[in-house]
């Protein structure tokens, strides 16, 4: 294993961030439009470029890099555009970025004359590899270089009248550049700028290839924040990759750390594994009850334009955004959403502390619904059978009936082998166990109190049985009763009843009763069976029936 080793982290024994918490949202900055844009296989266009300002704008981003403009014509026109047309509102900065290079300079300034805001973005690599391989300078000529370009940004300022410019400088590489080397290039950057607490320089500092644990990231950051001078004139700025996967932790620990900004893209697109993912990381401060001051209310709006504009597609796990990421298909899992949304319901207070196992969010709070949390195949259980007929058709099943109808969508979903509809599942339990018919089938039933015994009922019922028709009559305690011991006098009862249930489904004139019935045979076994009907009685009755004829065909 010579080939690879360990990053050397650094000295910080005192270190504050692991005990810090964030609570409150950083400066958000995007560059979907220049990282994220760069790392597409086909670029976007101008009016692609359009959609995705507008939709960054719309979701509340306060500065956006809207790309390099000196290297590229369509780059510097769609900026030309942006500022021409005035779809830049005042309380919105344009970012453009320009290496350290007299010409690019100059060529970055141009693009943005008329800008109400700009922040000009000047980078150089520190890193030693960098250094070395790349430029072949030394410490002191990479440092002259960064200065030299800070000195001209500063002088080209005036040309740009009206114009409010703020200047960001970017040791690239900043992760893997020493420490000091680090501090010493961007404080002599700074040193040009003059910056003051009103007009403070933005030093962003670049994990440009992630290649360490989130906490020597952390750890990096904090020394940093304690030992640049005049804290106060200086926003320090985060900008991870996610060469490792661990973008989005690296930066939650940076800003533990004290940085005061953010720099990435939604949902993570950028160069190789890419860029900070800004769509979880915000999120993620939601979920922990910071207002991240991004609106992200119609996330698959969002996603939509994203997809649209890139090419690229959101992973089906993708935190937040995915398809699947509020769907359950284990039977545990989905009992427990169950019983958490069930809860939930029941106490009807939707500013109530989010608390239903599984689900770090409410996915309505970002535009996402209940549809998808509990899907169908042969790994699901009678919780997650139960939540999808109540969810979608007002069925409640009772807790002991949950077994017999979770078994029957497992059979259904091994024999098809993928994943069940909400209405196989329904059309499944409507066959089998919803107002059956064979082999004993109802067509009338006529009911009358009194009689020789005013506790009593007596019913008269025109039923068919293995396709015979007869007339039936029994008396008892109640409809139910008095048609089991109709039942009883053709021989046909071989069955105790063991439960009920009853409740109603639909509003106003289109409401229906449901009913429940559990039954035990002689020889032991257990049917449910289920009923609806206008009339309570006729659905309790045909409850009763459904459950009788499931132990017929046993």
């Amino acid at each position: 294993m010579g080939k690879y080793r360990a990053r050397p982290g650094i000295r910080l024994e005192d270190r504050r961030w692991p005990d810090a918490r964030i609570e409150s949202p950083p400066v958000w900055c995007s560059v979907d439009l220049r990282d994220g844009n760069q790392a597409l296989a086909v670029p976007m266009s101008v009016s692609e470029k359009m959609d995705m300002f507008q939709l960054l704008v719309a979701i509340g981003f306060k500065e956006i890099e809207v790309g390099f403009p000196s290297a590229s014509q369509i780059e510097f026109d769609f900026i030309r555009r942006l500022i021409g047309e005035g779809r830049v509102p005042d309380d919105v900065s344009l970012q453009v970025l320009t290496q350290a290079r007299e010409h690019l300079i100059t060529r970055t300034f141009e693009s943005v004359k008329g800008a109400r805001s700009a922040i000009v973005h000047l980078y150089n690599s520190t890193s030693p590899l960098q250094r070395q391989v790349t430029f072949g300078m030394s410490r002191e000529e990479v440092k002259e270089l960064a200065v030299r370009g800070a000195e001209l940004v500063k002088s080209l300022v005036p040309t740009l009248t009206g114009t409010r410019v703020r200047f960001e400088y970017s040791p690239e590489s900043f992760s893997d550049t020493e420490m000091e080397y680090a501090l010493e290039v961007c404080e002599a950057v700074s040193d040009v700028w003059q910056p003051t607490p009103d007009d403070r320089i933005i030093l962003n500092l670049p994990a440009t290839v992630e290649a360490a644990t989130p906490n020597v990231h952390a750890d990096q950051i904090e020394w940093f924040c304690r030992h640049v001078k005049d804290r106060r004139k200086v926003v320090i700025s985060l900008h991870t990759h996610n060469d490792r996967g661990t973008g989005v932790a690296a930066t939650e620990l940076a800003l533990m750390a004290g940085a005061d900004r953010v720099e990435g893209t939604l949902f993570g697109n950028g160069e190789r594994t890419g860029n900070l993912d800004i769509v979880t990381t915000a999120l993620n401060m939601y979920s922990q009850g910071v207002d991240p001051g991004l609106d992200l209310s119609d996330l698959p709006r969002i996603r939509e334009v994203f997809e649209r504009c890139t090419r690229m597609e959101v992973p089906p796990r993708h935190p937040y955004a995915g398809d699947l990421v509020f769907t359950a298909f284990s039977g545990s899992h989905q009992d427990a959403i169950k019983k958490g949304m069930d809860r939930r319901r029941r106490e009807k207070a939707p500013d109530a502390p989010w608390e239903v196992p599984y689900l770090l969010v409410d996915p309505e709070d970002i535009g996402r619904n209940y549809q998808a949390i509990i899907r169908i195949n042969s790994q699901s259980g009678k919780g997650g059978v139960a939540y999808v007929m109540d969810r979608d058709y007002g069925f409640e099943l009772p807790k002991k009936m949950h077994p017999e109808v979770g078994a029957m969508a497992n059979r259904l979903a091994d024999d098809a082998g993928r994943e069940l509809t909400g209405m196989e599942v329904y059309e499944a339990f409507r066959k089998e166990f919803l107002n059956t018919g064979d082999p004993l089938y109802l067509t009338e039933f006529n009911l009358e109190r009194g009689g020789r015994d005013q506790r009593s009922v007596e019913c008269r019922a025109r039923v068919a049985y293995g396709g015979k028709k007869k007339t039936i009559h029994g008396r008892g305690n109640g409809p139910i009763d008095a048609f089991v011991h109709a039942m009883d006098s053709q021989g046909w009862k071989d069955f105790q009843l063991l439960d009920f249930h009853e409740h109603s489904i639909g509003e106003g004139s289109e409401t229906e009763a449901v009913a429940y019935v559990q039954i035990e045979t002689r020889g032991g076994q257990r049917f449910w069976g289920a009923g609806r009907h206008t009339s309570i009685n006729l659905a309790g009755l045909k409850a009763l029936i459904s459950a009788y004829n499931r132990s017929r065909s046993a």
